[in-house]
């Protein structure tokens, strides 16, 4: 079954060309296309477009797969092309004619659009739920590790003392900015582009705003030619959020990687959680947190790899975008499954005390002592050239009584202030008002 199918069948290599993977992602929208099927057969009864009877049979039994669905006995069966094709296929083979009036008023442009937009909806909000996890997991390490010294590096070389308290709090606000991304990316997706068929709207009077709010859309995309163009474009700024998160975990990763390094030997991790040499009886290998850095650098090329999928596409819609979900769906996956592994790795972490004592940290305390000299009275100028002079000399001594006590320095890490931070983002989703809607058109 073909919805577009005419008089003529494709050759097999061409329909195979053309199909691809999509059958297989499609899989990942089955729930979200009852939701929007259940939402569009009730506004088309609101409108005169559906009897009464048609809408009981059809809801009953839209939500009867939507069961399936989540049970897991959901298929694509062979020959049918689409996930879309499927469930009215379901509904023709188990209602007869009433089935074959879900259609109306709608385009497979505006079904596979709406069913998009709520599966990234769906997914924006697990990895939320994610991101939280790790968060207040570093900052829970941040306080428990406040007063653990590690080297600070600029260029990597030894700069100033910092300590774990920031170096897991410095990750735990970074987290934060993910999330305002991100944030963005769901307001940009929480929209209704149901109703705009093929790009063009339709001459049946539907009502845009019943599917919107039947659906906890925020808003619509009003005008039916963006809403069309608004494929592709959601789907990189979406990818753009997922490679921020991405971005903070690897540069985390390449960080742990270094401090494993027997030459920094800061942190270390239960033999379980690493790996062995074939022939070096000696290696404790880092290959968990080397997967969440390959995984995650390959993460932050796919807003350019969507980029180049959708570059001077015209207006209207085209075959390309089909592509674009193989490339962004299973990346929630991913990206959820490195947020998992680092915070394994990161509640089994053993820290090194006492780092800074070696010998070979002392010059990383000549700005604490070139501030205590401008405390006493010393320019700076001068302060930083006798210190200078010090260490040319041999003759420097380090002060390690560090007294660092401003915002978000080594004393005072602002652990609560960050989290207001977090939950001031987090508030901002309303993912409640998507619960209710959703609730409301299984009940």
């Amino acid at each position: 079954m073909k919805l577009w199918q005419k008089d003529k069948t494709a050759l097999a290599a061409v329909e195979k060309f053309t199909v691809g993977k999509d059958r297989e992602m499609d899989l990942y929208l089955a729930p979200f296309d009852v939701l929007g099927s259940l939402a569009h057969t009730k506004m088309l009864a609101s409108v005169g477009l559906l009897p009464t009877e048609d809408l009981d049979m059809l809801q009953k039994e839209l939500k009867n797969i939507y069961r399936d669905i989540q049970a897991g006995n959901f298929t694509l069966e062979d020959g049918v092309e689409d996930v879309h094709s499927q469930v009215e296929l379901l509904l023709t083979q188990r209602l007869g004619e009433s089935g074959k009036k879900i259609h109306s008023g709608r385009s497979r442009n505006d079904q596979v659009l709406v069913d998009v937009k709520l599966f990234l909806r769906h997914e924006l909000e697990e990895m939320v739920k994610e991101v939280k996890t790790l968060f207040d997991l570093l900052q829970a390490k941040s306080e428990e590790y406040k007063s653990y010294l590690l080297p600070g590096y600029t260029h990597l070389q030894i700069a100033m003392p910092s300590s774990f308290g920031l170096w897991f709090g410095a990750y735990a606000e970074g987290l934060v900015d993910d999330l305002e991304v991100l944030r963005g990316a769901y307001n940009v997706v929480n929209k209704n582009p149901l109703g705009s068929a093929a790009g063009y709207g339709s001459s049946f009077p539907l009502n845009r705003t019943m599917t919107t709010e039947l659906l906890g859309f925020e808003a619509m995309n009003y005008n039916v030619v963006y809403a069309q163009m608004g494929r592709g474009k959601t789907e990189k700024i979406v990818s753009f959020a997922l490679a921020g998160i991405a971005s903070t975990l690897a540069k985390m990763a390449m960080d742990a990687c270094l401090f494993m390094n027997q030459n920094f030997g800061f942190i270390s991790f239960p033999d379980e959680l690493t790996t062995g040499s074939s022939i070096m009886p000696h290696k404790k290998n880092p290959d968990v947190w080397e997967l969440i850095r390959s995984h995650c650098n390959k993460l932050q090329a796919l807003p350019n790899e969507i980029a180049m999928m959708i570059t001077n596409l015209p207006s209207g819609y085209h075959r390309d975008l089909q592509l674009l979900k193989e490339n962004l769906f299973p990346a929630f996956q991913t990206l959820r499954d490195c947020l998992q592994m680092t915070g394994l790795m990161l509640s089994n972490i053993r820290i090194k005390e006492g780092i800074l004592e070696d010998e070979k940290y002392k010059y990383l305390f000549s700005v604490e002592v070139v501030n205590n000299l401008v405390l006493a009275g010393t320019p700076f100028r001068e302060a930083y050239k006798q210190v200078g002079m010090d260490i040319e000399a041999g003759t420097f001594v380090a002060d390690t009584n560090i007294q660092h006590t401003h915002e978000g320095s080594i004393g005072n890490l602002q652990t609560a202030q960050i989290a207001d931070l977090m939950n001031k983002v987090l508030a901002d989703f309303n993912f409640e008002k998507v619960h209710n809607a959703v609730s409301a058109l299984l009940k």
